[in-house]
């Protein structure tokens, strides 16, 4: 068997040597799949759907299709580029179908997402994170963006994958999805803006 042991750096799993091993039936490595990347894409799924139970289905989902799909896996690109894709079509059809019966509830969730480095110029990451406030001022503006934003977003700027890599978990060229990162962060600048200049008149009046 030819598996790669529990490890936290993603290069240290060899992907080949992986599917190979799922092609064959052992399903070995995707312990070490779900140690690397099973957070990262449940975080996915909780922003895009604001369910923790819908959440853990889908994740569950794309791992059941990595075993189920591994001889039809070329493995051009890394694993968790297609994990991500399965998991952002998941978590779409699970809110088209919710669609058709209650609207869809645009929230957040408590836990608080890594702050982007270049998200604005007058809040620094260090300064979201110390700032309850503004935390949740950011965590509402990611809710609030339509999900094909949020992902792209969620993906490039707070899970940190490559331009390439996002635009293939997305099934997007590179220039389109650096169309809707930009629209993202102008909708989030547009709204954390917005919130510091409130901020400072609030504390103005109060002086």
């Amino acid at each position: 068997m030819s598996t790669a042991g529990p490890t936290a750096d993603p290069s240290r799993l060899d992907e080949l040597s992986c599917l190979e091993s799922m092609r064959r039936g052992d399903p070995g490595c995707l312990g070490d799949f779900f140690e690397l990347w099973g957070d990262r894409l449940y975080r996915l799924a909780l922003r895009l759907t604001a369910d923790p139970a819908t959440a853990e289905d889908v994740v569950q989902e794309a791992f059941v299709k990595l075993m189920a799909g591994a001889g039809r896996i070329e493995g051009r690109s890394r694993l968790a580029t297609w994990l991500y894709r399965v998991v952002y079509n998941a978590s779409i059809d699970r809110l088209r179908d919710r669609k058709r019966t209650v609207p869809v509830p645009e929230e957040g969730d408590d836990e608080t997402p890594p702050m982007p480095a270049l998200l604005v110029d007058f809040l620094s990451p260090e300064e979201m994170l110390k700032d309850e406030e503004t935390r949740r001022a950011l965590d509402d503006g990611i809710a609030a963006l339509p999900p094909s934003l949020r992902a792209a977003f969620l993906l490039r700027d707070v899970e940190g994958l490559s331009t390439a890599e996002a635009a293939g978990a997305l099934s997007l060229t590179e220039t389109n999805l650096k169309v809707r990162l930009h629209r993202a962060r102008l909708l989030l600048r547009e709204r954390l803006s917005a919130f510091v200049a409130g901020r400072a008149g609030r504390r103005e009046a109060n002086a």
